[in-house]
């Protein structure tokens, strides 16, 4: 018996001074999945820090590539290859600055609505049809460049919806992984509080 094989690849920036940004909250939800799912081997492969884990039957690889946001297509497309998953077993977890602070999206397919590494991973796959969760990090205040708003770390009084907004996307995740895209959907669209 195979196991259907899923991947959940979570965007973000690497190196330290990178890691709290509001633009890694991909890689944070990849590394709240690791220890949810009690992940084993970390390797680096198709320029991606991948481990993987059994889940209600089935493979999950968690992936964070190490590219660079803007590159990170480069990592995705190589390991929907080496894994020979289908698009419709990938989702693709990044930030988005449309969407409230502590809500999340999850949506079959679209543009990359600004997101670069969103941007690349369309590119290289040649297709926007493939599911993505969008993780809400509000509008930056006044006149602040969106590029620097991204870049900037979580503050403190935000770091408890964070953490809210991880478990529900966790939680999420693993639903797209058991129930399908739709029952993901109609069940974590939508904010924390709702």
């Amino acid at each position: 018996m195979t196991l259907d094989t899923f991947l959940i690849i979570g965007l973000g920036n690497p190196g330290r001074e990178y890691k709290d940004n509001r633009h890694n909250i991909g890689f944070m939800l990849i590394d709240r999945l690791a220890v949810r799912l009690n992940a084993r081997g970390i390797k680096l492969q198709s320029k991606a820090i991948v481990t993987s884990a059994l889940y209600e039957e089935r493979k999950i690889i968690l992936a964070k590539p190490q590219t660079y946001m803007n590159l990170s297509g480069q990592s995705v497309q190589g390991l929907l290859h080496f894994y020979k998953i289908p698009t419709e077993n990938l989702i693709v977890a990044h930030d988005d600055l449309d969407i409230p602070f502590g809500t999340i999206r999850i949506r079959p397919g679209g543009g990359p609505g600004g997101q670069r590494g969103m941007a690349s991973t369309i590119e290289l796959l040649g297709t926007k049809d493939f599911p993505r969760l969008r993780i809400g990090i509000g509008r930056p205040p006044g006149r602040m460049d969106p590029s620097d708003y991204v870049l900037q770390d979580f503050s403190k009084e935000e770091q408890k919806l964070v953490s809210e907004t991880l478990d529900r996307a966790a939680d999420a995740a693993l639903t797209f992984v058991t129930e399908g895209l739709n029952k993901s959907m109609n069940k974590f669209n939508g904010s924390v509080e709702s």
